[in-house]
């Protein structure tokens, strides 16, 4: 019988692990390509034979997004599946009809399908839109559990850009591991701050092989997931982050609302921040959506030692980078800063953009006057160290989770912003994780 021929599209991450959980050994399909998108330089590649298994002695070609419409009339393709995340109801749908009328099926995978079992007992932190507050939620949880005694493994969203079969699995367990494995500004700002409180984090591609890993030395597995991706093991306890600054999105983008449709229990973040009016509206789509979840009420209050620094002066704002590009965010915890700390002005970085960030501000020029930490190799790095040193500022707000100036030479005086998620009164985090933490789990 002929093989049905799927194109996967992606943007190296659920794609992957689409392929693994529902075609890899499968006889009936065959995978053509992928497609990739959202990631800079992640296409024009090949998913490597030794991780593609025996039906792909040659591995699979990676192409670009905006070849689709071709591949599908060139390769024969007879259905399409949509695999990554954060994207608005409007744009799958539009991804949809382009593909149906070029003559290919449009699928979208249900959760089981992917969600591998653990030995183990699991706890995912998922999320409506990039940004809203997972990986905060993720350490607050593994410190809660930290605490308790219990041996926490996190393993965190893939974001595999470099080296695939090198990524395999990769366990990052001292700063050291971050360099001698290549990672990116994004990959690190996930890492580093599990590292600094001595908990270790797995990610890589292969995520079965990932989670057996991680259960030798766990007693409970945290999912720390990325964008708005639904977790890829089967969670005991599945969280999920929303964000009343992007009220109504929870309703309205993929896989997001799948989440807040799942969740167990919905942490509101950041309302110290948000608009009451943003906040209620939130509030009731959880009624109307998920009324039986658990609601936990929480702040993200930003905190600069050396705040003193950003007042009255010219700076330059340095935020993370998908929340402000395919998350859609006008402004982040760098931003917040420069406002409470009483900046006299937020500097546009736009006139001294280098190399690759100039590519990134005519892709979303909706980023307006500040600055993502594009970081996805060495030369996006190059970029924004150059950028940064070139603008006409007084000092530099940082406001990504790493440290930046131990990554890259700023020449400016630079102040890092931190934040880390705090409940109001209860239900809280430590309420629902009791029975994790009371020898029945």
């Amino acid at each position: 019988m002929k093989r049905k021929r799927i194109l996967i599209m992606g943007a190296g991450g659920r794609d992957f692990h689409t392929f693994n959980t529902r075609f890899k050994n499968e006889a009936d399909y065959e995978v053509v390509a992928f497609t990739a998108t959202q990631i800079p330089g992640i296409d024009n590649k090949t998913f490597p034979a030794s991780l593609s298994g025996p039906l792909y002695p040659n591995g699979i070609p990676i192409f670009p997004e905006n070849r689709l419409a071709d591949l599908i009339r060139d390769e024969s393709i007879d259905a399409v599946v949509f695999a990554y995340s954060d994207v608005s109801h409007k744009y799958v749908m539009h991804q949809a009809s382009s593909i149906v009328s070029a003559g290919a099926d449009f699928w979208l995978f249900s959760v089981a399908g992917s969600m591998i079992r653990s030995e183990k007992k699991v706890v995912s932190v998922c999320a409506v839109r990039t940004g809203c507050g997972k990986s905060q939620t993720s350490r607050k949880i593994a410190r809660i559990l930290q605490d308790h005694g219990k041996k926490v493994g996190v393993i965190r969203h893939p974001m595999p850009y470099g080296n695939l079969e090198k990524q395999r699995v990769q366990k990052f367990a001292t700063f050291d591991d971050l360099e001698k494995q290549e990672c990116t500004i994004e990959e690190m700002e996930e890492y580093e701050p599990y590292i600094a409180m001595g908990c270790p984090i797995f990610a890589g591609v292969d995520y079965e092989a990932i989670l057996r890993e991680a259960e030798k030395e766990s007693d409970i597995i945290i999912w720390d997931g990325g964008n708005n991706d639904f977790p890829f093991y089967l969670p005991d306890l599945e969280i999920v982050v929303v964000d009343p600054h992007r009220a109504g999105d929870e309703r309205s983008y993929y896989p997001g609302e799948v989440n807040f449709k799942r969740a167990d229990v919905i942490i509101i973040n950041k309302m110290d921040t948000a608009e009451a009016s943003a906040v209620r509206l939130v509030k009731e789509n959880i009624q109307a959506c998920n009324s039986s979840a658990v609601v936990i009420e929480a702040r993200s209050p930003v905190y600069a030692s050396q705040g003193q620094m950003i007042s009255g002066q010219r700076v330059l704002v340095v935020e993370d980078g998908p929340t402000l590009t395919h998350g859609g965010m006008k402004y982040g915890a760098g931003t917040l800063a420069a406002q409470l700390y009483g900046a006299k002005e937020i500097v546009d970085p736009r006139p001294w953009l280098t190399g690759s960030l100039i590519d990134t501000f005519e892709k979303y020029p909706e980023i307006g006057s500040l600055l993502p930490t594009m970081g996805y190799g060495k030369e996006q790095i190059k970029d924004l160290e150059q950028t940064i040193n070139a603008s006409d500022c007084d000092c530099v707000v940082i406001g990504t989770p790493i440290d930046l100036g131990r990554i890259i030479n700023i020449k400016k005086p630079s102040v890092r912003v931190t934040y880390e998620l705090e409940e109001v009164g209860t239900p809280n985090l430590e309420t629902v994780l009791k029975p994790f933490v009371d020898n029945r789990a």
